[in-house]
């Protein structure tokens, strides 16, 4: 039997980081835009605070929890009932920025597509634990997976949210690969699936102009290509050392959403290149270490839950440098463990505490 362990302690002090960079540039982030909202600047930093407390405490409950009973079907079948009917329930919500994304639960908006990722990798983590040994049984493997996932990818990219189903789908993906699936599979529905993303990117409107932005921000460079143009110029005004906190220019209502998709670039023009590679080095050590928790995982199941809560993490924080960097097209997807919004951060912090938990029972030192 795997020897019991303590946690990880660097991977925990990465995630502990990250939480404590969320408050400090939150605030800077916010405070003038929450002055001109609501006349109060701490607005925006106290419902932060909040929510990372909640969340450690989270992170700490489920980090003494054991994973195993994470696999009970009870469990399994009760957050994937929970996240369905909740996905279904906002599509008929109000509104907001033309999507309907947020459930309004004691007057706190909650995303129901953010607990799709963990209910979605807990159910993938038990399904592939009982049938990996025929993993390339395609048709005995996969169906449940295909399903659960797609049906649920489905309910989002109606809110829309395009960029959320696109990273459960790669999540999903990256666990089935982990569990052994030949790459040739994947390849091959990769390119099945080419012709439905193309459709997919160039059937709404807004989509079609942000893949037109992407290619070329200054064609619009006071429409759709502002975001771009906005968070590079932060970006490149950060220098080696930055502006210093709350001296940044451009939140000053020219970068969009400065505190929750767009963080990372106030991170980069106000501590510069060293902040914003410190930031950085983070999600690589919770990348890696997160990796290798998988690798010593002392069963399946733990192994496959821990590379897909790896995955969640990895996935949104590439994609949301990225987007800031001008690598990738304008998406929503927020900056784990450091974005403004609690739905995000929980559910990031729940899962970053199961994968302590399971770090606890490797067989090796850490």
């Amino acid at each position: 039997m795997a020897r019991k362990l303590k946690s990880d302690k660097l991977l925990f002090l990465s995630i502990l980081l990250l939480a404590c960079t969320s408050v400090v540039m939150v605030y800077s982030a916010s405070a003038l835009l929450a002055m001109d909202r609501y006349d109060q600047p701490y607005f925006f930093l106290s419902k932060q605070a909040i929510w990372i407390v909640l969340g450690m405490a989270l992170l700490l409950v489920a980090s003494q929890v054991d994973y195993r009973r994470l696999r009970h079907p009870f469990v399994i079948w009760t957050l994937l009932g929970l996240t369905v009917s909740a996905l279904i329930a906002v599509l008929f919500a109000q509104p907001i920025n033309g999507t309907r994304r947020w459930l309004g639960i004691a007057g706190l908006g909650v995303q129901p597509s953010e607990l799709s990722k963990l209910a979605v990798i807990l159910f993938a983590a038990a399904v592939l634990e009982r049938r990996m040994h025929r993993i390339n049984d395609i048709g005995y493997s996969l169906p449940p997976i295909v399903f659960a996932s797609g049906a649920i990818g489905a309910l989002i990219l109606l809110q829309p949210d395009f960029g959320t189903t696109l990273v459960l789908l790669l999540i999903v993906g990256a666990m089935v690969f982990a569990a052994g699936l030949s790459y040739q599979y994947l390849v091959g529905v990769g390119a099945a699936l080419l012709p439905l993303l193309y459709m997919v990117l160039t059937s709404a409107e807004y989509r079609r102009r942000r893949m037109l932005a992407f290619l070329d921000p200054w064609e619009d460079p006071l429409g759709d290509g502002f975001q771009i143009i906005q968070a590079q110029i932060a970006v490149g005004t950060g220098g080696l050392f930055g502006q210093g906190l709350m001296a940044g220019v451009q939140k000053l209502f020219y970068l969009p959403y400065p505190h929750t998709d767009f963080i990372y670039a106030v991170i980069a023009e106000e501590t510069g290149l060293i902040g914003a590679s410190i930031i950085l080095l983070c999600f690589c050590v919770i990348v890696l270490r997160g990796f290798r928790v998988a690798a010593l995982a002392p069963d399946r199941f733990g192994a496959l839950l821990a590379a897909g809560l790896t995955t969640m993490v990895a996935l949104q924080a590439f994609v949301n440098i990225s987007v800031v960097l001008g690598l990738l097209p304008t998406t929503g997807i927020p900056l784990p463990l450091v974005s403004a919004g609690g739905s995000s951060l929980l559910v990031s912090l729940v899962g970053m505490g199961i994968l302590l938990n399971i770090s606890q029972h490797a067989s090796a030192e850490t």
